[in-house]
């Protein structure tokens, strides 16, 4: 039943949403948000295809559109978080994820959502390649470079 389908689904969304989102709560809502797509557009899946896939794309659309979005509503309100103090965890694995996450946002959006799907999600090429609308190869370029950049970011230097 597509139901426990997507269902099974839930923790592979929730973290790509962690992945595109810069907060917690923000991930949270934009799984939400591709659940409620899902099930608008159920009729709209093609059973036998890929549903990951299809989520993917779904979420992935709709973090595009909350982007164009954003870009037009104002910063800096009363119920602004950015300029809160924060603290910064002790653990070194914790400050090694955040230094990922860095560079993962500061990478190309095109590199880093290549090696979200490939190398995070363990999307193969041929998916990966349908969720983002390219051919393979362009997959590949990309998950390369994308490895590339994360190496020599997170390599000590010698």
């Amino acid at each position: 039943m597509l139901k426990d389908e997507v269902v099974e689904q839930i923790p592979a969304l929730r973290a790509y949403s962690r992945c595109l989102c810069r907060s917690f709560s923000e991930a949270e809502d934009l799984v939400q948000e591709t659940l409620l797509r899902a099930i608008e557009y159920a009729d709209s899946f093609q059973p036998g295809t890929n549903l990951r896939a299809w989520l993917f794309t779904i979420m992935r659309n709709r973090f595009l559109t909350n982007c164009r979005k954003s870009a037009r509503e104002l910063t800096g309100g009363v119920d602004c978080v950015a300029d809160q103090p924060r603290v910064e965890a002790g653990q070194e694995w914790h400050m090694q994820a955040i230094e990922v996450r860095r560079v993962l946002r500061d990478m190309p959006a095109h590199y880093r959502d290549a090696i979200v799907l490939v190398g995070g999600f363990g999307e193969s090429y041929i998916d990966a390649a349908r969720i983002l609308d390219c051919d393979i190869g362009t997959i590949k370029s990309r998950v390369n470079r994308a490895r590339r950049i994360l190496r020599e970011a997170l390599e000590p230097a010698l």
